[in-house]
């Protein structure tokens, strides 16, 4: 399959007055042409990172220490700042977690998406621009399109405001849109309208989309895959229903189980215990060691990534050929015993 983009082996730190995080640790994935992926973890595993990793906007304290991240072939690592200020938007574009804080409060919404159109379409006419604002925010569901153009981002919801979002990262028709907890800021209501709206327009334009998120509850039912984050480092990938239905890191046990149903008894969510490790610290365990409930000895050594089904991996010793073969012969010896 065409890839559109290819992150090899990426490495991302910052530098504090305590030392080194590691805050992206050899992070590996590709994405196609239309495909929408779903990074999943709790606060504080890297996801964000990541894709502030593939815009290069990392924070003035960190840098891409290792890797390469290949979109259509081209290293962003490599791109100077001009570069990337004509791919960003353009190419590549981003939904961030609060739209409050993105849209400026001292200009109108039409203003903010003009500024796009004007930035990376300098030959269109104001008429033309306008046009396909007003037929924009008409796809993303505002009504009376005219008057939001010459309104103020306080004088509208949060659901609202997200909608703009949407309309400005998608005004330019981009390869790639990166939603970054987009539901986070908004109610419970208004949160699967919005989710609803990216996977149908994306879906629509062709359009890749990597959906960052700590909800796999968000994810069901919109990603085609799903990579899980821990402590930097990825610790799974699968086809959606697999880790659903499949689930192998311990990890991706435990944020299924922490995730609320409809069919549950009460006060049976299962939280998983403990809390992240200090990623200051050089560690040669697997990450989830401390938190693990199955951890075994062989644990203290970090794992690699193990097939475990077409299009399914998994970083735990668990899935080590050697383990699978003494599980099944216990197994055995259980059944003839």
């Amino acid at each position: 399959m065409e890839k559109l983009l290819e992150v090899k082996d990426l490495y991302t730190t910052f530098k504090t007055k305590h030392g080194e995080v590691k805050a992206v640790n050899g992070v590996s994935f590709d994405l196609a042409p239309g495909e929408i992926m779903a990074i999943v973890g709790e606060s504080g595993s890297g996801k964000s990172v990541t894709a502030m990793s593939v815009l290069q906007l990392v924070a003035r304290n960190g840098r891409i220490s290792g890797g390469e991240i290949l979109f259509e072939g081209s290293d962003l690592v490599k791109k100077t700042d001009k570069e990337m200020r004509s791919i960003r938007g353009k190419d590549i574009s981003m939904i961030f977690q609060d739209p409050m804080s993105c849209l400026n409060p001292v200009f109108t919404i039409g203003w903010q998406l003009d500024e796009v159109l004007r930035l990376h379409n300098k030959g269109m006419s104001k008429a033309d621009r306008t046009a396909r604002i007003i037929d924009m925010l008409e796809q993303v569901g505002m009504s009376n399109p005219e008057a939001r153009m010459k309104q103020y981002p306080h004088e509208l919801s949060g659901g609202m405001r997200q909608r703009i979002m949407i309309a400005m990262s998608l005004l330019l028709d981009p390869k790639l849109l990166i939603a970054d907890e987009p539901t986070t800021a908004l109610d419970v209501t208004i949160q699967a309208q919005i989710m609803d709206l990216i996977v149908e327009l994306a879906k629509k334009m062709g359009t890749a989309v990597i959906l960052i998120t700590h909800d796999l509850g968000v994810v069901a039912g919109v990603a085609d895959k799903v990579m899980v984050m821990y402590a930097g480092e990825v610790v799974e990938k699968a086809d959606l229903r697999d880790l659903y239905y499949k689930p192998a890191h311990p990890y991706t046990h435990g944020l299924l189980g922490a995730l609320p149903r409809l069919n549950m008894e009460k006060n049976s969510l299962q939280p998983i215990p403990g809390s992240t490790p200090d990623l200051l610290l050089e560690r040669e365990e697997c990450p989830f060691f401390e938190r693990c409930s199955v951890a075994m000895e062989c644990c203290r050594k970090k794992p690699p990534f193990y097939n475990v089904g077409e299009n399914h991996m998994a970083k735990c010793w668990r899935f080590h050929p050697d383990f699978i073969a003494y599980q099944n012969k216990q197994k055995e010896e259980q059944t003839n015993g």
